[in-house]
C-alpha cells in the first residue's frame, strides 16, 4: 500500500476532529449570544423600571413602595451580576474551544498538505515509471526495423 494511502485513514480523523470541534465552538458561539441577548435584556428592564419608577416617585409614592421597589431592584441587580458572570464564563469557554478547533484546523491542513505532497510524488514516479516503459518499447520497435 502506498504511503499516502496508509496516511488517508488518519487524515480523515483528524478532519473528521476538526469539524466536531467547528461544531462545538458554533454551540459556544451561541450560547454567548444567548447570554449577551439576555443581560441586554435584563439591564433593558431595569432601565425602564427604574424610568417608571421616576415617574411614579414624582406624584409621591409610599413607604412600602420605596422599600418594594429597592428590594425589586436589588434583586435585578443581583440578577444581571449573575448573568454578567455567565456571559464571562461562556466567552472563556468560548475562547478556549475556539483555539482547540483553530490547533485541530491546522493539523488538519497540515496532514492534507503531507497526503498531497506523497500523491504527487506517487504520481511522478508513475509519470517516470511510464515514460521509461514506452521509451523502452519505442527502443525495441527501432532496433527491430530492418535497414
Amino acid at each position: 500500500m502506498k504511503r499516502a494511502k496508509r496516511l488517508e485513514p488518519v487524515q480523515h480523523i483528524v478532519d473528521e476532529a476538526q469539524k466536531r470541534l467547528a461544531m462545538s465552538v458554533a454551540g459556544f458561539e451561541k450560547r454567548v449570544q444567548e447570554g449577551e441577548a439576555k443581560l441586554g435584556e435584563l439591564e433593558r428592564y431595569k432601565g425602564e423600571y427604574e424610568q417608571g419608577f421616576q415617574q411614579r416617585a414624582s406624584g409621591g409614592i409610599g413607604v412600602t413602595e420605596l422599600r418594594d421597589y429597592q428590594a425589586f431592584l436589588a434583586r435585578l441587580a443581583e440578577a444581571i451580576k449573575q448573568q454578567q458572570a455567565l456571559v464571562i464564563r461562556a466567552r472563556a469557554e468560548y475562547d478556549a474551544e475556539r483555539l482547540k478547533w483553530q490547533d485541530a484546523l491546522k493539523r488538519s491542513k497540515a496532514l492534507g498538505h503531507v497526503v498531497e505532497r506523497w500523491h504527487a510524488e506517487e504520481r511522478q514516479v508513475i509519470d517516470k515509471r511510464e515514460q521509461r516503459d514506452s521509451d523502452e518499447r519505442a527502443q525495441r520497435k527501432i532496433s527491430r526495423v530492418p535497414d
